[in-house]
């Protein structure tokens, strides 16, 4: 992972007890513990102990630290070992038989990685849209709810004109790429692509 200043500035507050600083890290990872816990197949009851688990070791270590930007591959490995003392403590690997692939009784690097990517990137679409004017984050809302709402439903809730929701669309989306939380995930990992529910939109 890259030095994220961010992150580091994050990590330090919280180590401070800045209460707002730990919330947000919490926010932004907590994702990506739940993530890992879905690959080892845990109870939503095991689920919620290891992340319970995850975040009190975190508060030990919060202030020992040497790299504050290491942070998400301390979480991911972390839960990971966890996960793997709940399965072995429960030996759900012998009621599973089978069921249990044997690759997830080993910390895989390159799994963790993309999952951490995926963690820091969500952590920065989830900022970028926070700093959109409520009305751009109320539009591409609806644009990307599943299903996408019609441009009537759209016209109907927010007022906008049908033939103007397409280039309104474009203009949120161009400040969205423009924040400042966005422009820190690169290029490479920003690509967004939000289409409402109209033909040609």
């Amino acid at each position: 992972m890259r030095d994220d200043p961010y992150v580091v500035a994050l990590v330090n507050r919280a180590a401070g007890g800045d209460q707002s600083a730990w919330y947000e890290l919490v926010d932004r990872y907590a994702p990506l513990v739940y993530t890992i816990c879905t690959r080892y197949r845990l109870s939503n009851h095991d689920i919620e102990d290891v992340g319970q688990n995850v975040w009190l070791l975190l508060v030990e270590q919060l202030g020992k630290l040497r790299e504050p930007a290491a942070l998400p591959g301390w979480l991911a490995t972390t839960t990971a070992r966890e996960c793997l003392r709940v399965v072995t403590a429960t030996h759900k690997t012998e009621r599973l038989g089978t069921g249990l692939d044997d690759s997830v009784l080993f910390v895989d690097d390159a799994a963790i990685d993309e999952e951490i990517l995926m963690a820091e990137r969500d952590a920065a679409l989830r900022a970028a849209f926070a700093e959109l004017p409520s009305r751009c984050q109320e539009l591409l809302s609806m644009l990307i709810s599943d299903p996408p709402r019609s441009y009537a439903e759209i016209h109907e809730q927010l007022g906008i004109p049908v033939g103007s929701i397409g280039p309104q669309r474009a203009r949120c989306l161009d400040r969205l790429r423009r924040t400042r939380a966005f422009t820190a995930l690169g290029e490479d990992e920003a690509k967004i692509n939000i289409r409402g529910g109209e033909p040609g939109a």
